[in-house]
């Protein structure tokens, strides 16, 4: 399945942005694919990022989708708008077992305030198989960009 790009512009504004997150940075995740009102997100299952049983941790987990989500909302935005992240719930559906979890954020509904992300992580296996190991929605606020 071939995804649909974003612009050129608006995968540099997402990268740059993502560069600047620390705690992405800490858990070694990548962005995987920029599309319009679509992210994907890569993070390689490493010890760092476990739990006591190993499986890849519900914090590292959430913290992926939630970014996938934001940065697909972002996606959408002007180039003077930013996003924050006003609530997401999220279901633990299986460990989060396998080489590499994707966490995917797709825009349901972008409005002028607020914007509705359905988020996916799947567990990935150096097979290629895929578990759905968390499902949740999110709604996050346009706000302006700060300059500084």
């Amino acid at each position: 399945m071939r995804l649909e790009q974003a612009s050129p512009a608006v995968r540099e504004r997402v990268r740059d942005s993502f560069g600047r997150q620390g705690l992405m940075s800490h858990l070694g995740a990548r962005l995987a694919h920029i599309g319009p009102g679509r992210v994907h997100i890569v993070l390689p299952a490493r010890p760092e990022v476990t739990q006591q049983h190993g499986y890849v941790h519900a914090g590292a987990t959430s913290a992926v989708a939630d970014s996938a989500g934001g940065y697909a909302a972002l996606t959408l935005f002007d180039e003077e708008s930013e996003v924050l992240t006003v609530e997401y719930k999220i279901n633990l559906l299986a460990p989060a077992a396998g080489d590499h979890l994707e966490a995917i954020g797709s825009v349901l509904r972008s409005g002028r305030t607020l914007t509705v992300c359905r988020l996916e992580v799947h567990g990935v296996r150096s097979d290629g198989s895929r578990t759905l190991v968390a499902n949740g929605q999110q709604t996050l606020i346009r706000v302006s960009r700060t300059v500084g």
